[in-house]
This record gives structure tokens, C-alpha cells and sequence, in this order.
């Protein structure tokens, strides 16, 4: 470096690297000024210099010196180490990667260069180069360990696990035998656990159990030693002792679900399905009976039994598993009981269970052949139970009644009114919902989940400027709106996109959903630091684990709805585009003076508050953005708030499917995903991905109403189209007659009798029938009075299945409304369909149900009324107005509060 320089101008290129490691980036500029001021032309000075530009935020700056040095002095390994650094701090790796081999074709031997160049192909898994890197890398420092561990990690990342152990194993041989030193005992250790680990994954388990117990004393994590060791006893059939160690194990940790799972594999009790036979059962209640005799505090012990006991077994293990839980006064015993729901029959003995004990406190004071008097709070959280348990099985009045009584029995339990807005959220009263939910959070204001969960109420019920404000009270002080996308609150996001969709606000929907995908694009990125990081401190189990789980990232729920929920935005975009300015000056033209003088008032008006809360929210932030020392910290503005910008693509549908592709690959079990591609490739005329998409919905679920609509629609299309005219068509149609025969569901019936046969297999049900419906009027559209006839003659199923009646759900009625009023448009059967539905539903503000908030007799309309026009004020016992703080941290309103 800077070879070329006279030995006083070398020294100081010296400082300029040493400025750029320390971040002392001024003084690098001033040495790198002194040099340039006698030889400016001078290639590695000047790529320096931009490289120190570019950590100073001056890109475009950079870019221009590192380019201009990189031509004065292409031949500098320098200037193109420094380009490609250029290039991986704008994330443009594969970039970055070039400049590197350029370097390395100058310089083949340059350690620094092939460290970062390995760090690269790590980040884009480029295994095969990666592997070739690292052994380079090895050729030239074999006697450092970071080398060795790099090249077998490389290996293993590549599929190939023995020539990891060898390199490992080789390793191991240069070391010493009294090796490790104290200091380094813990990486040694994960490095062995991880050879172990290696072995077991290229199934050599005898050979991993022999060095396992081999290397026991220069393993550091007994606790790991053991799970690994036992691991293998299982995996080898050596079950005896592998359930001694489950029950040393357990000594370790009685909580620990795997471990008792573990157990009963040992014990050949284990089932994936959770189904038994009764003499299993048996021998799992013995088992576990005497294990609870053992570990007689541990929780697990006792609830485990409560997923395979049955009967009268089962509702003596509930008893003892919910008294102690009820007088504690937990108040998630009702989320740990949730899952026994699904099991045919367990519901209706927990409701008959938690009944006599309500009965029983009430009338005798204590629980039922007990004489000890149990403690008031018991009653409260049995009839928050039996709230929650209506509340599942959809008996809304029930359980409103029961949470009513106990917040009359204690009104101070903050719990009670989040209980309550839950099942008013699942009633269909969204708006008393939120309400309620913020009547909890103003109890509490320095709880982060009451004020997280109010914020979700609100955003169900689309009042999103609210929600924002009240979410924002757990920010740092500053551009807190910001924070919350900083933070990478994505069920905010989520929340906040679902709820602009609904108000049709694409623009500020879409910026949501792009948000999230933004902040999985940075997780991606945040691996980039431990590959170097992972290697020198030994953590290589955790360092592949993360690996594995960077490339199934895509796969998460959170991404999954963000992707389907902007893919759903430009559907709708395609569909229904924005106006442009001559569309809505050709409508103002059409209206009379006096609309045109009101309409162009109202905008005024709505510019001018749109400014105002800008200037607000800016006033705010810089107020906030002022440090101690009285310097202001300014933050980019964003340029595109209300995500008007997003709506202005040119092809809506070309947008849609890059996320579409990422669904696909990542989610290919979701039925939205492929429910998704037929919608887009439709309208893209993409016939043959339309019809893939179609084979994928009737293998995952044929017998879904979604998946039968796509069908009769592809077909339905296929079958009205021309004849085929150019050699593209030929082969299409060539293709769809030839893989027609493979659909089952087709037989070589029309359409109309496949519909009929559909509709014959699931008549009882109210979303197969209005699909049968939507579809009958799809293939003719004279039969809309026989489609409407059919929805419309649709029963509340009262057949017991799984002893439990199946009911409508409020989401599927909605989405019947929507069919009858939009897509068969009969505006009087939707009318009708909404007053039955009312009758159904009668909290639900979507069909103005008679007790819900949407009507002004009802008690949740002044619940909600009160909610919004005494916003920050709450009402005290002896009916005078007590303000209640709307922000957290603030301890003026507690200053004259008396204990």
C-alpha cells in the first residue's frame, strides 16, 4: 500500500488506513489532502479517501474518488479492495464480490481480501466458493484455529459433513494433549459439541456417543453434554438408559416439556397424534402419577395428563390442575386450557366442572367436599374462566354476563376489561371493543401489554389516528412515529396496513406492508456480522441453526401477511386505479356552482389540516431531537407519508408478483398463496399459471369453497376463449387437454354438474353453499333468483359434531352480505340477509345487531360514546369528572394522591 510514494507521503497513507480502522475520519482526510496536494493523481490515496467519504455520509463524493483512483491505478489491489467495500457497505454484494476477485487475480494471496471476499459468499450463499476461500485462506495461515473452523463450517454449509469431521478431526491432531488452556475451555467445548453434533448428522451415532463420553471433561455445558448424550441413546435404541438420563434430566428441570416427551419415547408411550389406546392411557397416568409424586411443585407434571386422560379420569386431573390455579388467581389459566378444546368432548366436562365449583363457592364459600372457606378473589377469576370458556364456545351473552358480574364483584381487575373487550372483539363489537380496551390501559398507564393490546383494539376497529397516538405513548421521545418502525413492530404494521385496506386507503396500506417486508430484508442483512463473529467465538451450532433460519425467513407469518397483503393492494389497484387529474376535472365540470364552491371548501379545509398536524408533528420531533449538549439531531423527512407515491406504478399486476414469487417459495403449503397467484395470473392472462395455481389449491384442500370457485372460473374462461390462433395458443390449449384428465373432480362432467355435485357434498355448510351460488351465477347469470334462493335457504347447522354445535361465524356472514349486495347485486336480499344476521348476532355493529354500540338504546353505544367524547377523562363513583393521563411518565396527576 502506497509503495509507490516517497517515503515521507507513505507514512502518511499509513495514517490514512489506521484513521479509517480507529474512525477517525477527519484526521484520514486531512493526511489523504496532503498527499493528494502533491501527487493527485495518486490511485490508492484517492480511493481512500472516498472510502472515508463514504463513513461520512458523502456518497456521491466517494463513488466519484474511488472510480477516478481506480482509473488512474487499475492495476492496485487497493483500489479495488476499496471499490468493493464501496459497494458491500450499499449492500450490493454481488458487486462487491467482483472487485474482490478482481483484487485477488492482482494479489492471489491477500489475506484481508480473501477474509472479506469469504464473508461475501457466506452472506450470498455461494457455498461452493465459499469452500474454495476458505481452504485457500487455510493454505496460507494454517496455524490459526479460525482457518481451520472456517474451512469445516464451509464444508458442512455445503452438504458435505464427513469432509467437515476430517478437517475437524485434523485439526484436533495439531493440538496438544493437556490443550485447552483455562481461558479457552468454552470454545474448545462448543467446537467438540459441534464435531458431535456433525457426527450425529451424517449418522455415525456410534462413533458420536463413544467421542461424546470420550471428551466429557473438556465439555463445559453439562447441561447440552446430556441432551446430546441422550439424543443418541434414543436414536441408537438404547432406551433404558436413555430414560434414566430424561429422569436425571428432569431432576435438572421438571418443567421442561421435551423432557417428559422424551420419556415417554423411552418408555414407548409416545404418540405424534396424542391418540392411545386405553391401556396406554393407563400406563401414561401410573407414569405420570408417580413422576407427580416425585416433582410434586413442577406445573407440566400435572397438565401434561390433561391432554390423553379421558372421562372421569380426565375431569379429576382438571379439578386438581384448576383449584390451586383458581384460588392463586391466574389469570392465563384459560390460554393454557385452550388447546383441550379440540379434543372431542373435554369442553362440555370443563364447563359442567367449572360450573359446580362457581356453585360450590357461592353457596358453601369453598370448593365442593372441602371445608376450608376459599378466598373472595376465587369466585372472581371462576367467573373470568367461565367467561373466557362461553366466549370459545360462542355463547357471547353468557359469557358477557358472567365477565359483568365480576367486574361488579371487583371493579379494579384490569384483567376483567381486557377479558370483556375481547369477547365484545369476537361478538362483532369492535368499536366497544376498543373502548373497553382503553378503559383497561388508562387503569394502568406503565403497562406496555395493556397499551399494546388497547392499540390493537383500536386498529380492528379502523380507528387508526387514535391508535397511533395511544402506541406512541411507549416511544422514545423524538419522531416518535418513526420509533415504531425503528422498533420493527410489525403487528403494528400489519394491524395498521389490514385497517387502511379496509378504509380503502391503498396508498398508506401499501406503505405499511412494504414496511414490514423492509424489515425483513434488514434481518436478512444483520447476518452479515457473525460470520466473522460466530467463528472466533465458537458459538457454530448457534451460527448454522441462524443460518438455516435465515433461508426459511420468508416463511413466517408476519412475512406472509405482509406479501399477501400487498399483493391483495395492487389486485385492487389494477382493478379500480386511481383517477387521474382530467378524470376528476371532467367531474367537476359536470356538477352545479354550488357543489363545486362546497367541494373545493372542503379541500381547502382538508389541505389546511393536513399542514397544520404536519407542522405539529415537526415541532414535535424537533423539540425531541435536541441532546444534552444543545446540538439538534436532524432526521430525514419522509417524503411520501400518505404513500402516494406506491400507487403511481405503471403495472400494478408486475409489482404483485415479485412478492408472489417469494410467497411460493417460501410458503408453499399456505392455501393464500396459491388462492393469490390465480388472481393475479388471471388478470395477467397467464393461463398456464392460473391453472397451476388451480391444481395446487385442489391438492392442498379440493374440498375448500375458494378452491372450488377457482376451478369453475379457470374452466369457465378456458371454455369461452377463441379457438387458439398462433403457435403459443396451440401449445396451451395442447397442454390443458392433456392434463384435464388428471383432475379428478372434472370426470368429464360440464361445469354445472360439478357445481350440483358440490354443492350435494356439503349442503349443510353456509360458505360451500354460497359458493355453490357465487359460481351458478358465474355460468349463468339468468339464475341469480335460484343462486340468491340457495344462499338464502341456508339453516343453522344443529347437528352436534365433535359434541360441540356448529355455528355461523360473523366472518363468513360478512363476506355472504358482501356476496349478495356486490357481486349477485340484490340490494333486498342483502337487506334481508342483514336483519336475519342481526337476529344471529346481536352484538355485531357490521348488521347493527339490537345490543351493539352502532345502536343508540344500547348500553356498549354509551360505553363507546363515552370513549370518544371524554377522551382522557374517566368518571369517578360520586359521578364527577376525574382527568386521567393520556401519556406515560407523567407524574403531575399523582401528586395529590392520598394512601
Amino acid at each position: 500500500m502506497g509503495a509507490s510514494l516517497p517515503p515521507k507521503e507513505a507514512n502518511l497513507f499509513k495514517l490514512i488506513v489506521k484513521s479509517y480502522e480507529t474512525k477517525q475520519y477527519k484526521k484520514g482526510l486531512k493526511a489523504a489532502d496532503s498527499i493528494l496536494k502533491k501527487f493527485p493523481d495518486h490511485g490508492e490515496t484517492l480511493s481512500m479517501k472516498g472510502l472515508t467519504l463514504n463513513c461520512m455520509d458523502r456518497k456521491s463524493e466517494a463513488y466519484e474518488l474511488v472510480r477516478l483512483g481506480l482509473k488512474n491505478d487499475l492495476k492496485s489491489h487497493v483500489c479495488w479492495h476499496v471499490y468493493g467495500l464501496l459497494y458491500r457497505s450499499d449492500r450490493e454484494y454481488r458487486e462487491a464480490i467482483k472487485c474482490y476477485r478482481n483484487a485477488l487475480r492482482i494479489d492471489p494471496d491477500n489475506i484481508e481480501i480473501l477474509r472479506d471476499l469469504s464473508l461475501l459468499q457466506a452472506q450470498m450463499r455461494d457455498l461452493s466458493g465459499f469452500v474454495e476461500t476458505r481452504q485457500q485462506l487455510l493454505t496460507l495461515k494454517p496455524n490459526h484455529r479460525m482457518n481451520w473452523i472456517g474451512f469445516a463450517v464451509a464444508n458442512h454449509l455445503n452438504s458435505n459433513g464427513s469432509k467437515a469431521i476430517e478437517i475437524l478431526e485434523a485439526y484436533e491432531g495439531t493440538l496438544e494433549d493437556d490443550y485447552p488452556p483455562d481461558n479457552e475451555r468454552c470454545e474448545h467445548g462448543e467446537m467438540l459439541l459441534y464435531k458431535i453434533s456433525l457426527l450425529e448428522e451424517c449418522g455415525f451415532l456410534d462413533r458420536a456417543l463413544e467421542e461424546l463420553q470420550k471428551k466429557e471433561s473438556k465439555i463445559v455445558d453439562k447441561l447440552t453434554y446430556k441432551e446430546q448424550q441422550v439424543s443418541l441413546l434414543v436414536k441408537l435404541g438404547q432406551l433404558e438408559e436413555g430414560g434414566k438420563l430424561y429422569r436425571d434430566l428432569l431432576r435438572m428441570n421438571p418443567d421442561n416439556y421435551r423432557y417428559y416427551e422424551g420419556l415417554q419415547k423411552c418408555e414407548g408411550l409416545y404418540s405424534k397424534t396424542g391418540q392411545y389406546s386405553s391401556d396406554e392411557i393407563d400406563r401414561l397416568e401410573a407414569l405420570y402419577k408417580s413422576l407427580e409424586q416425585e416433582y410434586s411443585w413442577s406445573s407440566a407434571v400435572k397438565r401434561i395428563p390433561l391432554d390423553f386422560l379421558k372421562d372421569e379420569k380426565f375431569r379429576e386431573a382438571a379439578d386438581d390442575y384448576i383449584r390451586p390455579l383458581l384460588t392463586k388467581g391466574v389469570p392465563s389459566l384459560f390460554s393454557d386450557l385452550s388447546p383441550l378444546y379440540d379434543h372431542p368432548g373435554k369442553a362440555d366436562i370443563l364447563e359442567r366442572l367449572i360450573l359446580e365449583l362457581e356453585n360450590s363457592i357461592r353457596t358453601t364459600g369453598g370448593y365442593p367436599g372441602r371445608a376450608e372457606k376459599e378466598p373472595p378473589s376465587t369466585l372472581l377469576w371462576t367467573m373470568s374462566l367461565l367467561a373466557q370458556h362461553f366466549d370459545r364456545r360462542g355463547q357471547y351473552e353468557i359469557a358477557l354476563s358472567k365477565i359483568d358480574e365480576a367486574i361488579e364483584h371487583t371493579p379494579t381487575v384490569i384483567d376483567l376489561y381486557s377479558v370483556k373487550a375481547r369477547i365484545l372483539k369476537h361478538a362483532g363489537d369492535l368499536a366497544a371493543a376498543a373502548a373497553l380496551a382503553d378503559e383497561a390501559r388508562c387503569m394502568d398507564l406503565a403497562d406496555r401489554y395493556i397499551n399494546s393490546e388497547c392499540v390493537k383494539r383500536m386498529l380492528h376497529a379502523d380507528q387508526v389516528e387514535l391508535a397511533e397516538k395511544v402506541a406512541v405513548l411507549f416511544t422514545k421521545d423524538g419522531d416518535q412515529h418513526n420509533n415504531l418502525h425503528d422498533m420493527q413492530c410489525m403487528w403494528y404494521e400489519l394491524a395498521s396496513g389490514e385497517s387502511y385496506f379496509r378504509q380503502s386507503d391503498l396508498g398508506r396500506a401499501l406503505k405499511k406492508f412494504l414496511a414490514v417486508e423492509k424489515h425483513y430484508l434488514d434481518i436478512t442483512e444483520d447476518q452479515f456480522d457473525f460470520h466473522s463473529y460466530c467463528l472466533r467465538k465458537m458459538t457454530l451450532r448457534s451460527y448454522v441453526e441462524m443460518l438455516k433460519f435465515q433461508d426459511r425467513l420468508h416463511s413466517h407469518a408476519y412475512f406472509r401477511k405482509a406479501a399477501a397483503g400487498a399483493i391483495r393492494c395492487y389486485i385492487k389497484l389494477q382493478d379500480t386505479p386511481p383517477k387521474t387529474t382530467a378524470d376528476q376535472d371532467d367531474e367537476m365540470s359536470k356538477l352545479l356552482p354550488s357543489q363545486k364552491k362546497k367541494l373545493r371548501q372542503k379541500q381547502r379545509k382538508a389541505e389546511a389540516r393536513a399542514k397544520k398536524e404536519a407542522e405539529v408533528k415537526n415541532e414535535e420531533a424537533t423539540a425531541g431531537n435536541v441532546s444534552k449538549s444543545g446540538k439538534r439531531h436532524v432526521k430525514p423527512v419522509d417524503p411520501d407519508p400518505h404513500g402516494e407515491k406506491l400507487l403511481q406504478v405503471e403495472d400494478p399486476l408486475l409489482e404483485a408478483t415479485k412478492y408472489l414469487k417469494l410467497l411460493q417459495q417460501n410458503s408453499p403449503e399456505s392455501l393464500e398463496s396459491h388462492l393469490l397467484s390465480f388472481e393475479v395470473n388471471m388478470r395477467k392472462q397467464k393461463i398456464l399459471l392460473a391453472f397451476q395455481a388451480v391444481k395446487q389449491l385442489l391438492k392442498l384442500d379440493a374440498g375448500n369453497p375458494d378452491s372450488h370457485r377457482c376451478l369453475i372460473r379457470f374452466f369457465h374462461k378456458v371454455d369461452s376463449m377463441d379457438a387458439p390462433m398462433s403457435d403459443n395458443e396451440k401449445l396451451i390449449w395442447r397442454v390443458l387437454e392433456a392434463e384435464r384428465p388428471t383432475i379428478s373432480q372434472l370426470d368429464e362432467k360440464s361445469l354445472v354438474e360439478i357445481n350440483n355435485h358440490f354443492l350435494e357434498k356439503h349442503e349443510d355448510s353456509l360458505m360451500h353453499r354460497a359458493a355453490f351460488a357465487e359460481m351458478l351465477y358465474v355460468l349463468d347469470p339468468s339464475k341469480k333468483a335460484e343462486a340468491i334462493k340457495i344462499v338464502e335457504e341456508t339453516t343453522i347447522n344443529t347437528v352436534s359434531i365433535n359434541e360441540t354445535t356448529e355455528r355461523w361465524k360473523l366472518k363468513d356472514c360478512m363476506a355472504v352480505h358482501k356476496l349478495l349486495g356486490t357481486v349477485l347485486i340484490d340490494h333486498n336480499a342483502a337487506s334481508r340477509w342483514k336483519v336475519r344476521c342481526a337476529d344471529y348476532f346481536p352484538y355485531s355493529t357490521y348488521f347493527e345487531g339490537s345490543q351493539s354500540s352502532a345502536m343508540p338504546s344500547s348500553a356498549y353505544n354509551q360505553i363507546y360514546k363515552n370513549n370518544e367524547n371524554v377522551s382522557g377523562e374517566k368518571r369517578s363513583e360520586s359521578g364527577q369528572s376525574v382527568d386521567v393521563p393520556s401519556s406515560n411518565g407523567k407524574l403531575e396527576v399523582f401528586k395529590e394522591l392520598k394512601i
